[in-house]
């Protein structure tokens, strides 16, 4: 977000190979140590779909990263729709004789070769980019995806699903308590947009109807705004435009006063919160946010910039009067109460969650594309 010209060898830097980056090597170890029933995944054969993205690339690197601490016998089946682009953020990865990457759209039906006792569905189009321009790969991704999902597991005589949902399911909620997994607010069904927020609650209908009548264990996880290694600098949201500009040098660049609020929660600290609940939790929906991370965009900017001061860097407002205009709107963030009742807690700051994503680029490997 920011109107300095970048030179042809920034431009290529805008990915990392996220599963050698040290800052996530640290983050899986250390989610893996948490005292959590690990052996529960004794010997289990595991799907993850979606897994190059961000949250389902730090699962199964914990999952890894359980197995090689507690010998789990556990093998890791992570399933994308481009094999190409996946492979070049999961470097090492692939080497691993507990980790299997395959191709495939959760779009289309699939019988499974192995037998999967465990799904953890992420598979999604996450940026809001692509939820106006392909409203139907969206939808379908998120409904025929999950229906598919919960066929092939049913058929693999597997008993647990974990989707990844999203804080969007609760659309307008009247008020200005904190939102509680039993909130019901108003969405636009019939604009394009939709396709994400009610693909999502179609998704979770239909994990719910699987559980009543086929005995899974279902889990849905509804996520606020999660940041961390993993944001591509092209992704398009804000977040991932201040990293560029950190990343790149450049001042950030602010369309407005940054006044409205949101939930940020450091992607290692959301993926902790969906082992405690899979592992020590009973209900079926769980809010996934860390409260203490709520923010205006204005303040996330200047946490970016603060997060390298050696730059020098700096907010640039395109209208003078938004620099000396600060009023943050109050915003709804999610009630995480039930999850943190079962001893989560997000344990990484906002700068420090900022200084370790930027890290995530300083140390690289990065991907050149």
């Amino acid at each position: 977000m920011s109107d300095t010209q970048v030179t042809p060898t920034e431009s290529v830097a805008t990915d990392i190979v996220l599963f050698d980056s040290p800052v996530f090597k640290e983050d899986v170890a250390a989610i893996a140590d948490a005292d959590l029933s690990w052996d529960r995944y004794r010997d289990s054969q595991i799907l993850v779909t979606g897994a190059s993205g961000m949250i389902p690339m730090y699962i199964l690197g914990t999952l890894l990263a359980a197995n090689d601490r507690y010998d789990l016998g556990l093998h890791v089946t992570g399933m994308v729709r481009n094999v190409k682009k996946a492979e070049k953020r999961l470097g090492t990865a692939l080497q691993r004789s507990d980790f299997t990457l395959m191709e495939g759209d959760v779009i289309e039906r699939h019988t499974f070769e192995r037998g999967f006792s465990t799904v953890f569905h992420g598979a999604s189009p996450a940026r809001p980019s692509l939820h106006k321009s392909s409203p139907t790969t969206t939808l379908k991704a998120n409904t025929l995806g999950t229906i598919n999902l919960l066929d092939a597991l049913v058929d693999a005589g597997g008993s647990s699903f974990v989707l990844l949902s999203s804080s969007e399911v609760y659309g307008s909620v009247e008020g200005t308590d904190l939102i509680g997994e039993d909130a019901e607010g108003t969405l636009q069904h019939f604009a394009p947009r939709a396709s994400y927020s009610e693909g999502k609650r179609i998704a979770e209908t239909a994990l719910a109807a699987y559980a009543a009548e086929y005995g899974i264990n279902a889990l849905t996880l509804r996520f606020g705004h999660i940041y961390g290694p993993g944001m591509a600098l092209d992704d398009g949201r804000v977040q991932a435009d201040f990293l560029a500009d950190v990343v790149r040098g450049r001042n950030i660049h602010m369309m407005s006063a940054g006044a409205a609020s949101r939930t940020y929660t450091y992607v290692a600290d959301a993926v902790l919160g969906l082992f405690f609940a899979h592992l020590r939790g009973t209900e079926q929906v769980y809010n996934v946010a860390d409260n203490a991370g709520n923010v205006s965009i204005r303040e996330l900017a200047e946490t970016f910039v603060a997060a390298r001061p050696a730059k020098n860097l700096s907010l640039d407002f395109a209208n003078p009067e938004d620099d000396r205009s600060y009023s943050p709107v109050a915003s709804l963030g999610l009630d995480s109460s039930r999850l943190t009742e079962l001893g989560w807690t997000a344990g990484t700051n906002l700068a420090d969650g900022v200084s370790r994503t930027v890290r995530t680029f300083e140390e690289g490997p990065l991907i050149a594309s």
